[in-house]
Parts: structure tokens; C-alpha cells; sequence
């Protein structure tokens, strides 16, 4: 059986693999890193988070699964609910 690091391994040898990989990084963590920091300050679970957006748990994690995998990107409206119910505001910026 293989361990975590050689399957990473073996499939970024791949070119695609390693390119995705590489955009991912680049482009979408930042975003799930920031998201899940502020969840973290709050002290709030998925369901707690939920619960103040008028949702289930389910979809705030779908939400967080879809910034770590960049097959979705959710609304500007979708960002700014799950910030409020951090207490936070969203601000997005052009660096």
C-alpha cells in the first residue's frame, strides 16, 4: 500500500496533474485558507455556520469543499452570507 506523499508524488509527475496542482495553490487557497481562518476565529463548526446563514450544514460544506477544489465558484452572495455569519464583512481586492 502507498503512502499519501508517493500517490501525491506519482500523480504530479503528471504535467496536467502538477499544473492544476500549481493553480490550485495559487489561485484558490488563499481563499479556503482565509475562509477557514475566520470560521477558526469564530469558533463556529460547519452546522453553527449553517445555521446563521438559513441553510444546513451540509451546503456550508460543499461551499468550503468547493474553494478547495476550484469546480465551483460560489456567488459573491454566497460569500458575503457566510462572512455575516462570522461577523464579518466580505472584501474582495485587486492586488
Amino acid at each position: 500500500m502507498r503512502t499519501h506523499e508517493e500517490l501525491k508524488s506519482l500523480a504530479l509527475s503528471d504535467p496536467e496533474v502538477r499544473a492544476e496542482y500549481e493553480r490550485i495553490e495559487r489561485e484558490e487557497m488563499p481563499m479556503l485558507d482565509a475562509i477557514l481562518k475566520a470560521r477558526a476565529e469564530a469558533g463556529l463548526t460547519q452546522a453553527q455556520v449553517a445555521v446563521r446563514m438559513g441553510t444546513q450544514a451540509p451546503a456550508v460544506a460543499r461551499l468550503e469543499n468547493a474553494l478547495m477544489t476550484g469546480k465551483h465558484s460560489p456567488s459573491i452572495a454566497t460569500l458575503q452570507k457566510y462572512a455575516a455569519a462570522l461577523g464579518k464583512k466580505l472584501e474582495v481586492r485587486f492586488v
